[in-house]
């Protein structure tokens, strides 16, 4: 595991600066969380991080390292806020679609037995076990977000970045698969981006705020106690009334004591 440094990282789209500034650090093996409200910015910082600003018109300065001294290039999984399963294709060959495009005969390619062997345990992992050749139209939104994170499984990368992968869901379906994504991405570096202050709050190890125009980030609170957090935790919801106060405007800073 490695840390990541994000350092005076800046986005500017035409005449407009996204976001300006931007210091903090993923530490290997926790999970980052970035609050913030919705077109605020976040998913851009994400695709910073990821090398896919590339864009017309778009300007980047700032840089983003890792601490093994190793580039990035390779080494990310995304898991997005839509599943991007392609409905022609089965669960099997959508969770292993990356493995068949890097190889260069892929449409005559046959899937390997140990990539097969790899892709139907994590199947039994995301509890979709007798799901490999079913099809996405044929399965619940649940279902499908399990589709997607069995594939960012897959991928094996030790850098995880989810852009809100879980608000589609419905509360119970969102909880169940929070606690999965946290069981099964142990040990890797993870970077969440959310708009929902409870889902920050039960799953990152730092979490930070990001706010203004040009966007900056506040300084980070570290939530006591053992992830995933229980939504009965009284400190927990003490800590959800900051957030919502913050991001109306109402307070300037987290404490978290």
């Amino acid at each position: 595991m490695f840390d990541i440094i994000v350092k005076n990282a800046a986005l500017t789209y035409g005449k407009q600066q996204i976001f300006r500034d931007i210091n903090f650090t993923l530490k290997g093996g926790n999970w980052t969380c970035l609050l913030g409200s919705s077109g605020i910015g976040k998913t851009s910082l994400l695709r910073l991080i990821a090398g896919l600003s590339n864009e017309p018109e778009t300007l980047t300065t700032g840089s983003v390292t890792c601490q093994d001294g190793l580039t990035l290039k390779g080494r990310i999984a995304w898991m997005a806020q839509q599943d991007l399963l392609l409905p022609w294709y089965s669960v099997l060959n959508n969770i292993t679609l990356g493995e068949r495009l890097r190889n260069p005969f892929f449409k005559k390619a046959r899937l390997d037995p140990k990539t097969k062997d790899r892709a139907l345990n994590i199947l039994k992992r995301v509890g979709l076990q007798g799901k490999a050749d079913a099809f996405p139209q044929n399965l619940s939104g649940g279902q499908r977000q399990r589709v997607a994170l069995a594939r960012t499984l897959l991928e094996d990368r030790p850098l995880v970045l989810m852009d809100e992968p879980f608000s589609r869901l419905d509360a119970i379906t969102r909880i169940d698969l929070q606690d999965l994504s946290w069981e099964l991405l142990i040990n890797k570096t993870v970077l969440l981006i959310t708009h929902d202050p409870l889902e920050a709050l039960r799953l990152g190890h730092k979490i930070y705020h990001l706010r203004g125009s040009p966007v900056k980030l506040t300084s980070g609170i570290e939530p006591p106690g053992q992830a995933p957090r229980s939504l009965t935790d009284p400190f927990l919801m003490q800590l959800h009334g900051q957030i919502l106060s913050l991001l109306s405007n109402k307070e300037q800073h987290l404490e978290c004591k």
